[in-house]
C-alpha cells in the first residue's frame, strides 16, 4: 500500500483490504495526527491523478523518524542503562528493520544507518543537541522551537536543518538535561539557570513563563560539557551502592573506633596492624554473608591500609615506580605520568571530602593549613616528593592535588647519559664545571626536568665544602654530609609571619657558605642570589622558568626588577654578566623525553647586549619506531672563555670534547 493510500485510509478510518481498521491511538482516532502532518507534508498534498511530489532528504529523514519515534522508543525499557553504544546500535538497527517492513517505509540503507545514529542519540544522549555538544567548534546552541536551532560556531551564528518532533519531544530533552545536572524543570519551576564544572552555562525556560513554548540556550566551550559530569555521576553511583565499597566502609568505620593509636604510629607496614584489618573485614563478611574471593579480600586490605595509614586511593601510585607525576582533578579522575605520558588511572575517591582528608594528612605534619581562607598550599611527602594542593572556590571540579615523585634513589649523570638527555662530552664539561666552581642556572618549562638536573650537578660538589640549600619546598637531594636546608614559610592563619625565599637567601649569605643552591628563582630573590654569586660564593646553582637562554636572561632581568630596587637595565646586565657563568636548558621534548637542549656560556657585554656562546646543543636526528625522538647533545666547536677558570680549580678536560659533530 503506498504512503498516499494509506494516509487516504487514515483520514477516512476505511479498514484495509483484510477487513482490519488502522491501529487505535489510543486518544479515540485511528491513528496519530502527527502521522497525518508528517504525510501531507511528505506528499506535498498532491493531485490524485499525478505521482506523490517528494520534498528534500532532510524531510523524508525527519519524517521517517517521527513516524518511528514512538513504535521504537516504546520498545526500549526507559530504565535500562546502555554503556556501550554499539550494543544499541545492532539493537536499533534490528528495531528499524521491523519497522520498516511493518510500515513499508522502504528505508535505505543510508537512512536506516542515519536513523540509528539519531536514536543512539534520542537514548543515550540529547536528541538532536547531542551532534552539537560534540562539535567542538560550538559555542554556542539556541533552541528557540522544536523546528528553529541555532547554533554559534567561531563567531558566526547559523539556523541548522535539526529539529525536534514537537514541544513534547523538546521538554522530554529539557528535563532530561536537568536531571543529569542534579535541577528540575517543570511547570511549576519553569526556569533553569545552571553552571557546569568547566563554566559552560544552561538556560532554559518553559510555559507558563515561555509563552511560545520551551526553550534552552547552551554557552559551551570545546568538549562536550555533560561528559566529564555523566561520569563522575557513574563514579558516585558506583562507590554508594557496590557492596565493596559498602564493606569497606563499614570496615573502615570499625577500625577508627577500635584501632590501636600505636598501630598508626609504625605506618602501613605494621603487621599487627594487618591483622586488626583482615580479623575485621572477615567478621563483616561473615555478618553480611558475602561472598568474597581471596583477592578481593587481599585487594580491601590492601584499601584499608593505605586509608587508615598511607595516601588511600593514590598511596598503590606513589609506590609504583614507573609513575613519576600524579595529578588528582577532583575525587573522580585521577591522571598519572608514565614515561613521559599522561595516562588516566582507575583509582577513584569517594567524594570530594575523601579529597580533603587526604590533603590535611599531607599538610599537617608540615605546620600548613589549607582552607576557604588560605586554599592554596605547597607541601612535600616524606620522600621529598612535591606537593601541590588546591581546593574550591578556586578549583571549580574539586579538590586538586598534583605530586611530583622523584626517585628514592636520586638519579646520577650516568643515568641521564643512558637516558638519552645529553651526551657522555657534554656530561664530563657540566661535571668539572661544578668542580670548577662556575655559576650555573638551569632553565626550562614546567616538567622539562630542572630539578632533576640541579640534583645531578649538586653532587659534583666536593664534600669538604659547605652547601646551603634555599627552597619553597624542600626537594634538592644532596648526598653530602655538610648541608644546610631552609624552607620558606607561609603567612600564619593572622597573616603574619611569613619567611620568603628572599629572606632565607639574604640569611644564608651569614651562615658560611661555599655554595648556594636555590631551588628556584621567582622573583626578588634573584637580586641577592646574582650579589651573592658576584661576592664570593662562586659554584652556586639555581634553577629558573625559560624556554631558551636568552629568555633566561630577560628573565632575570624581571625578577631583579622585583626586587623594587629602581636599578638601570644596564646595571642589571652587568650583574647577570659578571654573576653567571652557564645556562643549562631542559626541554620536555614532544614523545615525552626530556633532554638538555643547550648548554650555552655567558660571555660578558658588548655595549648594552650580553653576549653568549653556544657550547653544546640537542641535534635531532629523526624518529624511531616506537615514535621517540633520535638525536644527542654535539658540541658546536667553540673553546669555553670559562675554561681557563675551571683549570685553575685543578679541574682537567680533554680538548676532544669541544670538537664540532
Amino acid at each position: 500500500m503506498s504512503l498516499l493510500e494509506r494516509l487516504e485510509k487514515v483520514k477516512t478510518g476505511t479498514p484495509d483490504t483484510d477487513g482490519t481498521s488502522q491501529p487505535d491511538d489510543g486518544n479515540g482516532g485511528v491513528e496519530s495526527s502527527e502521522f497525518v502532518r508528517s504525510a501531507e507534508t511528505q506528499l506535498q498534498k498532491p493531485v490524485a491523478s499525478s505521482p506523490p511530489v517528494t520534498t528534500s532528504d532532510t524531510d523524508r529523514f525527519y519524517f521517517l523518524k517521527h513516524t518511528l519515534f514512538d513504535d521504537l522508543l516504546g520498545q526500549i525499557d526507559p530504565k535500562t542503562t546502555f554503556e556501550d553504544a554499539n550494543l544499541l546500535r545492532v539493537h536499533l538497527e534490528g528495531l528499524i528493520g521491523e519497522l520498516d517492513e511493518k510500515n513499508q517505509l522502504k528505508i535505505t540503507r543510508d537512512e536506516r544507518n542515519a536513523l540509528t545514529n539519531e536514536f543512539v542519540d534520542e537514548i543515550m544522549g540529547f536528541g538532536p543537541l547531542e551532534q552539537f555538544l560534540d562539535d567542538n567548534t560550538a559555542t554556542k546552541i539556541t533552541v528557540n522551537a522544536p523546528d528553529d536551532i541555532w547554533v554559534e560556531r567561531l563567531g558566526a551564528i547559523e539556523k541548522t536543518d535539526r529539529r525536534f518532533r514537537d514541544a513534547d519531544h523538546l521538554m522530554t530533552v529539557l528535563q532530561k538535561i536537568a536531571a543529569t545536572i542534579g535541577g528540575r524543570i517543570d511547570s511549576k519551576v519553569p526556569l533553569l539557570d545552571r553552571k557546569l564544572p568547566d563554566d559552560s552555562r544552561i538556560r532554559a525556560k518553559v510555559p507558563p513563563i515561555a509563552a511560545n513554548g520551551p526553550t534552552i540556550t547552551i554557552d559551551k566551550f570545546n568538549n562536550n560539557p555533560f561528559d566529564s559530569l555523566k561520569r563522575q555521576q557513574q563514579e558516585r553511583q558506583r562507590s554508594q551502592v557496590a557492596p565493596y565499597y559498602a564493606l569497606k566502609e563499614k570496615v573502615q568505620d570499625r577500625l577508627v573506633q577500635k584501632m590501636d593509636p600505636e598501630l598508626l604510629s609504625r605506618g602501613q607496614h605494621s603487621d599487627r596492624l594487618r591483622s586488626q584489618v583482615e580479623e575485621m573485614i572477615n567478621t563483616a563478611i561473615q555478618e553480611d554473608n558475602m561472598a568474597m574471593s581471596r583477592a578481593e579480600r587481599s585487594e580491601l586490605v590492601g584499601d584499608l591500609l593505605n586509608e587508615i595509614a598511607g595516601l588511600g586511593p593514590i598511596e598503590p601510585l606513589l609506590n609504583d615506580p614507573e609513575v613519576s607525576e600524579i595529578m588528582v582533578n577532583g575525587p573522580f579522575q585521577i591522571y598519572v605520568e608514565q614515561h613521559g605520558k599522561l595516562i588516566l588511572s582507575d583509582k577513584r575517591f569517594r567524594d570530594n571530602t575523601h579529597v580533603m582528608q587526604i590533603i590535611e594528612r599531607i599538610v599537617a605534619p608540615l605546620g600548613r593549613r589549607v582552607d576557604e581562607k588560605s586554599p592554596m598550599v605547597d607541601a612535600r611527602l616524606a620522600d621529598g616528593s612535591r606537593v601541590n594542593a588546591i581546593i574550591p572556590p578556586l578549583a571549580i571540579k574539586g579538590p586538586t592535588i598534583t605530586i611530583r615523585k622523584f626517585s628514592k634513589d636520586p638519579f646520577t649523570m650516568t643515568d641521564l647519559v643512558n637516558f638519552g638527555s645529553l651526551s657522555n662530552d657534554c656530561a664530563q664539561f657540566l661535571k668539572a664545571a661544578v668542580e670548577g666552581c662556575l655559576n650555573i642556572v638551569v632553565s626550562g618549562g614546567t616538567g622539562s626536568g630542572k630539578t632533576t638536573t640541579l640534583n645531578v650537578l649538586s653532587s659534583f660538589i666536593p664534600t669538604d665544602e659547605r652547601i646551603v640549600t634555599v627552597e619553597d619546598a624542600a626537594e634538592v637531594q644532596l648526598r653530602q654530609e655538610h648541608v644546610v636546608t631552609l624552607e620558606a614559610r607561609p603567612p600564619n592563619i593572622e597573616g603574619a609571619g611569613a619567611v620568603t625565599i628572599r629572606d632565607l637567601v639574604r640569611n644564608c649569605l651569614r651562615m658560611r657558605p661555599d655554595r648556594i643552591v636555590v631551588g628556584e628563582c621567582r622573583g626578588g630573590e634573584a637580586l641577592d642570589m646574582l650579589q651573592a654569586m658576584n661576592t664570593g660564593h662562586d659554584g652556586s646553582i639555581t634553577t629558573g622558568h625559560a624556554n631558551s637562554p636568552r629568555e633566561m636572561l630577560s628573565r632575570l632581568e624581571v625578577m631583579v626588577l622585583m626586587s623594587g630596587m629602581d636599578l638601570p637595565i644596564r646595571a642589571i646586565r652587568e650583574q647577570i654578566a659578571g654573576a653567571v657563568d652557564i645556562i643549562v636548558q631542559c626541554d620536555r621534548m614532544r614523545d615525552g623525553t626530556r633532554k638538555l637542549t643547550y648548554v650555552t656560556e655567558v660571555v660578558g657585554m658588548e655595549g648594552d647586549v650580553i653576549t653568549m656562546q653556544d657550547l653544546f646543543m640537542f641535534k635531532q636526528e629523526g624518529v624511531d619506531d616506537r615514535g621517540k625522538l633520535k638525536g644527542t647533545t654535539i658540541a658546536t666547536g667553540l673553546r669555553p672563555k670559562c675554561l681557563e677558570k675551571i683549570i685553575e680549580h685543578g679541574v682537567k678536560l680533554p680538548p676532544t670534547i669541544f670538537k664540532s659533530g
